[in-house]
Parts: C-alpha cells; sequence; structure tokens
C-alpha cells in the first residue's frame, strides 16, 4: 500500500463539531480527508471532496468506500440527542444504528484498514447483560458498539471503537447543548434556566478527543476493543456552570431548578489509567483552562457588547 493510499481518510458526520475538527487536524498533517454527511456543511470543512449522502439508505455506505477507497474510517455521523420521548426512537435508531451496520458491511465487503467508530458515555457498561439503556439514543449507540464487536469476532472487520465522554469546545454551534447555551446567555447578560445541577459530567475538551481519535486510528494492537476518551474527573452541572459564570465575568445568576431532570440520567468515568496503558493518550487540557478558551471562542462570534464582559482569559 502506497502513503497516498494510507492517508486517504472518510469522516462520516464531517460537518459537525467533532468531524470538522478532525478534518481539519487530518487536512494539516497533509492526508486526503473525504468528508461526508446527510446534508452540506454547515460551515467550511477542509476537505478534498465533500459527499452529501445518507448511510442509513441501502447500498450507500457501500458505494462511498468503493469510490474512495479510504484506509481510515472515522464514523461520527449520527443523531445525538438526551430527549427521552417515543417520537426520538425511530430518527436514533435509523441515523445511529442503521448506518452504523451498513458502514460495516461496506467496511467488511470492500475493506479498509481502519474503521474507528464514536461510541458514547450513555452507552450501558457491556459486561452488564440486563443493563437497560436510559435513553433512545444510548440503546441506538449501544447496539452499534455492539454489531462493531461482533463484526470484528465474525469477520475481522478491523474496527475500534472510541467510547468518547461529553465533548466540549469552540465552535460547538448548537444551542441546546449545555455549554453553549451556558454561556451565550451570560454573555447576553440572560440568567439560563438549568435542571438541579446535581449530576456528574465527564467532560472532555475537544483538541483532545481529535488527538485520540487519531491515536486509535494507529493503535493496531486494539483493534476489537472499546477504548474510553474522558477526563476521568466528572464534575457536576453546578459547579461547571459556576465556573463559566466566573470566566465570563457576568452579572447573570443560573436559575437551577427551573427544568425538570431526566430520568435514568447516568454518572460514568472514564478508565483513562487503562486507556493510557494501551493506547499511551491523555487528555492535556484541564477543564478550567478548555472553558477559557471556549468562552473566549464564543465571546468573539456574540458580539462586542458580550466581549467587552469577558475577562482575563489570556
Amino acid at each position: 500500500m502506497t502513503g497516498e493510499e494510507r492517508s486517504r481518510v472518510l469522516v462520516t458526520g464531517a460537518g459537525g463539531f467533532l468531524g470538522s475538527a478532525l478534518c481539519a487536524r487530518l487536512h494539516a498533517t497533509g492526508a486526503q480527508v473525504h468528508g461526508a454527511g446527510r446534508h452540506p456543511p454547515p460551515v467550511e470543512v477542509p476537505c478534498a471532496r465533500w459527499w452529501t449522502a445518507d448511510l442509513a439508505e441501502g447500498g450507500i455506505a457501500e458505494e462511498l468506500i468503493a469510490a474512495i477507497r479510504p484506509h481510515t474510517v472515522f464514523h461520527l455521523a449520527g443523531e445525538v440527542t438526551g430527549r427521552r420521548e417515543p417520537g426520538v426512537l425511530l430518527p436514533t435508531y435509523h441515523a445511529n444504528l442503521t448506518s452504523t451496520v451498513n458502514l460495516l458491511a461496506a467496511a467488511t465487503a470492500v475493506g479498509c484498514g481502519r474503521l474507528v467508530l464514536a461510541g458514547s458515555l450513555e452507552e450501558p457498561d457491556s459486561a452488564d447483560v440486563l443493563a437497560t439503556p436510559s435513553s433512545p439514543y444510548a440503546a441506538s449507540k449501544w447496539a452499534a458498539s455492539a454489531y462493531a464487536r461482533m463484526c470484528y469476532a465474525l469477520y475481522d472487520t478491523p474496527v475500534v471503537i472510541a467510547r468518547i465522554f461529553m465533548v466540549y469546545g469552540p465552535r460547538q454551534r448548537n444551542a441546546h447543548k449545555l455549554i453553549p447555551y451556558v454561556i451565550t446567555s451570560l454573555l447576553r447578560g440572560e440568567a439560563p434556566a438549568l435542571a438541579g445541577g446535581g449530576r456528574e459530567i465527564d467532560w472532555i475538551y475537544i483538541d483532545d478527543v481529535v488527538s485520540g481519535l487519531l491515536a486509535l486510528a494507529a493503535a493496531d494492537a486494539l483493534v476489537g476493543e472499546t477504548v474510553d476518551l474522558g477526563s476521568g474527573q466528572p464534575v457536576t452541572v453546578r459547579t461547571l456552570v459556576e465556573a463559566l459564570v466566573r470566566i465570563t465575568g457576568s452579572a447573570a445568576r443560573p436559575v437551577f431548578g427551573a427544568l425538570q431532570e431526566r430520568p435514568m440520567e447516568q454518572v460514568r468515568r472514564a478508565d483513562t489509567g487503562s486507556t493510557f496503558t494501551r493506547l499511551g493518550w491523555r487528555p492535556t487540557v484541564a477543564l478550567e483552562q478548555g472553558l477559557a478558551h471556549t468562552v473566549a471562542w464564543y465571546a468573539a462570534h456574540v458580539g462586542e457588547r458580550a466581549s467587552a464582559m469577558v475577562k482575563d482569559l489570556a
């Protein structure tokens, strides 16, 4: 295999928060990056070619793999939601499970050097056969990981699962996510309405996740395994929000208890010791530092009035 062939990479979900950051890093290394998504990207994504494709549709994944012939596939596409209502059952099933099974089948039939699959902290522990997923999203990701392990065991599909914890950082444009919502509210002088704030979450900075994904793509010994990408240091939502109030210098005060708690919220801590032993990767950006970088980016994009409220971010 030539160097050019090894550098050919496909990133699904390339227009998303994590996908676009991964594409930028890959492009900077000289990789030939192919980005794919169900829609044209909302922002410019540095890639050799963009493919508008819905992997949940039959035959599309195999056509894509056959056309690109990537050495490495990063499968980040999916429907990310914490909602519990029945209306999200089918969208998460198709976007997360059907698309992943189609891609696993294509990678098995056509071939590739490595398939890095984005798992989730919301997945139950695979060792607990009686575990119940906490949401349709969690169920779909759990099932997708099970299919990946099966494909490796039966067909030697070169897949590795990155169990990614709660990613945050600059350029996250989903206003429904906690950190973007809280930061933009505070910068505008508005009080964010929140649930109780007692849930502990393992936060991980975007640049660290990208580094972890790249390390997994090169780790031959970890094919077929699941590896945690997290900080290993969960903090409560209240602690996180209080840090954002301090960093922004906003006079607005968050309203805890204004929203109902979601049922069956999970608290999980990344096993960073195991990850470092097996992968040689550990996060390098501390939470306070990552939040400061994130606030600075939003301040620059929310407006001059918001920027004036940010203090000592250097």
